[in-house]
């Protein structure tokens, strides 16, 4: 058999079993909320009455990508609530602002596998004052369920992936949000609309800005 024909089917075969792949490959799963005519309507409704920004489609062009965590519950769970267009009535200091429910661009389980809920360059509501420039990443976990190694890898991965395709500028953690407040970068038309977070947690945001430092993302305005 010809020396050169076997090298290829090796490489084929390391290819098909994944052994081959590049470390940063990245599989991503299609797995899209509802983003139906009453979301549309409520985005645009948003970015106006929030974000004092008046737009035809709720089209975003990312500049931020705002790590987060879930706070519990599974993907099944998780995924049930996003895909509600509107958010729960127990809200109501969130309601008070905007009908649209929270939601996020991406949702990462606690195994590592990725899922894209919404395109990246549609609006989503997850973090105030910022949601018209960034790509909101959950993961699943909690402050009683720190997120896990695998975690890590993926959302190194995903923010590789993602400046390699927009013109990223940052990546913070939804509990560092709030530095953003008197920067141009901030929109928020209520001064008062603002919430305390700690998502995602400060050893998790220090790992993965260790996998990723080579990028030279900014982490504060």
């Amino acid at each position: 058999m010809n020396k050169k024909f076997i090298m290829l089917l090796c490489g084929l075969f390391f290819i098909i079993n994944g052994r081959g792949q590049d470390k940063n490959s990245i599989d991503i799963i299609k797995k899209p909320i509802t983003y139906n005519e009453e979301r549309i309507k409520l985005s645009l409704e948003y970015l106006k009455d929030r974000h004092g920004l008046i737009q035809t489609i709720p089209t975003i062009s990312p500049k931020i990508i705002v790590l987060h965590y879930t706070a519990g519950g599974t993907l099944k769970s998780n995924f049930n609530y996003f895909n509600n267009t509107k958010i729960e009535e127990s809200r109501n200091y969130n309601k008070n602002q905007s009908q649209l429910n929270v939601s996020a661009h991406y949702l990462i389980d606690r195994d590592g596998k990725i899922y894209q809920l919404i395109d990246d360059t549609l609006f989503a509501r997850h973090t105030i004052g910022l949601n018209y420039c960034s790509i909101g990443i959950e993961n699943i976990g909690s402050k009683t369920e720190p997120l896990t190694e695998a975690q890590i890898v993926s959302n190194s991965k995903l923010i590789r992936h993602l400046k390699a395709k927009f013109n990223i500028e940052y990546v913070i953690g939804h509990n560092e949000y709030g530095k953003f407040r008197k920067t141009k970068l901030w929109k928020e038309t209520n001064p008062a609309y603002f919430t305390g977070k700690e998502d995602p947690g400060i050893i998790f945001l220090q790992k993965v800005r260790n996998n990723i430092k080579d990028l030279n993302l900014k982490y504060e305005p």
